[in-house]
């Protein structure tokens, strides 16, 4: 019987008979030029991937995505000169426009009817620290307008650069006598194209008028067309564009059409408030909507709510009877500081509209301090940053508030 091999010897024959089987053959010269390839071909992407993960925009979390901008206005498209926004058919450019004269007291004048139509509303404190609107309108298409009351010579100035027929119940005296010299298309009170409503509620705030009634009174006075002079506005485009680069967490150059996640967004400012310096129950505040990027608007009771009424032409109906209610969210907000003070009546407002001042711009959920200036009645007014430049306001419903420079604006 021959002798057992000790263990460290079994072991030894073990291993070199995995190394055998394991072991590869030797590399050629050729072998070593294909993987040297290889290497280098691995390294050269390597590299790429690096530059390009350093040089792309960063990717965020909410998809977004938005078209190369154009370097000027589409010209296949017509804008609105009052909203900027693109018009279903090129001839309504310049169809007639209407400012008129809402009441916004607390004695039957709320719910307004129509307003949410209007392209863009001055607001300011008419009388006794009570806000009136001067609505412009073009081709509204609400069934109840209203309700109207009478004219102040500061929403004169600043309707005129619209060219649009002033619809308004009578006025103050120096506000009448510039309508009647200055060649105004003028529409006061009159029931040809306005009526009364029948709620006793109102009281006196039951004046209102329809489109069809608007349309009579431009086609029998021959103001059958309106060149406004609107404010400088961006395309929708560009609209979109700057709110989604303004409210991103770093500034994206995107040049080509994405639909990736390109940034995420986070509003500025959210919260708005406007104190009149009078009458607390006419202060507004607004909410920003990041959904559908508008600003809702709200008095210290609750919403400020509309009726909406659809159906251009259903009689002389009391808003009550055929709409609905909405609340206001207009796309953009501006407050002007003005020079105000008591009329020689001291009850009458008297409001400086020629010159400049303060102003504070509200859109794509960011403020933007700056100026307004207006230099003739005929001019419309200019909203400039704080470096001079002009700034572009973005399409939709504009409200532009007057706040005196007793009153404030907080952000």
């Amino acid at each position: 019987m021959a002798p057992e091999k000790p263990i460290e010897l079994v072991e030894k024959s073990k291993n070199e008979k995995k190394d055998a089987a394991t072991k590869k053959p030797s590399k050629t010269k050729k072998d070593w030029l294909v993987f040297l390839i290889i290497g280098i071909v691995s390294f050269a992407a390597g590299m790429g991937c690096i530059t390009y993960a350093l040089l792309k925009p960063q990717i965020k979390s909410e998809a977004l995505s938005y078209p190369i901008l154009p370097s000027s206005k589409d010209s296949s498209e017509t804008y609105s000169d009052l909203t900027g926004q693109v018009l279903s058919e090129a001839s309504l450019k310049n169809s007639p426009i209407y400012c008129i004269q809402v009441p916004n007291g607390t004695d039957g004048a709320r719910p307004q009817a129509g307003l949410t139509e209007a392209g863009v509303i001055f607001e300011a404190i008419a009388e006794a620290g009570i806000t009136r609107f001067a609505a412009i309108f073009q081709n509204p298409s609400s069934a109840v307008i209203g309700p109207i009351r009478s004219l102040r010579l500061y929403y004169l100035e600043w309707d005129t650069p619209f060219d649009c027929t002033i619809v308004h119940a009578g006025g103050a005296d120096d506000a009448l006598r510039e309508v009647a010299s200055g060649g105004y298309s003028d529409l006061s009170e009159n029931y040809n194209y306005m009526y009364r409503g029948t709620y006793g509620t109102r009281l006196w705030n039951n004046l209102f008028t329809t489109p069809s009634d608007l349309k009579r009174f431009s086609n029998d006075s021959g103001k059958t067309s309106s060149n406004a002079k609107g404010f400088s506005r961006m395309t929708p485009t560009e609209s979109n564009k700057n709110r989604i680069e303004s409210q991103a967490t770093e500034i994206l150059n995107i040049t080509t059409p994405t639909n990736k996640n390109t940034s995420e967004l986070t509003p500025k400012v959210t919260n708005i408030s406007f104190n009149f310096g009078s009458s607390a129950i006419f202060n507004v505040n607004y909410e920003y909507n990041q959904e559908n990027n508008t600003y809702r608007r709200n008095y210290g009771i609750g919403a400020h709510q509309i009726y909406t009424c659809p159906g251009e032409d259903l009689g002389e109906r009391n808003p009550e009877d055929i709409c609905e209610l909405t609340t206001m969210s207009p796309s953009t907000v501006i407050a002007i500081i003005v020079k105000e003070h008591r009329a020689s009546d001291n009850y009458h407002e008297d409001i400086t509209t020629i010159g400049s001042g303060d102003a504070y711009i509200f859109q794509n959920g960011i403020a933007i301090p700056g100026k307004w200036t207006k230099s003739t009645r005929e001019d419309q007014i200019k909203f400039t940053d704080s470096e001079g430049n002009e700034i572009k306001l973005a399409p939709g419903q504009t409200i532009v508030s007057a706040i005196p420079e007793y009153g404030s604006v907080d952000y």
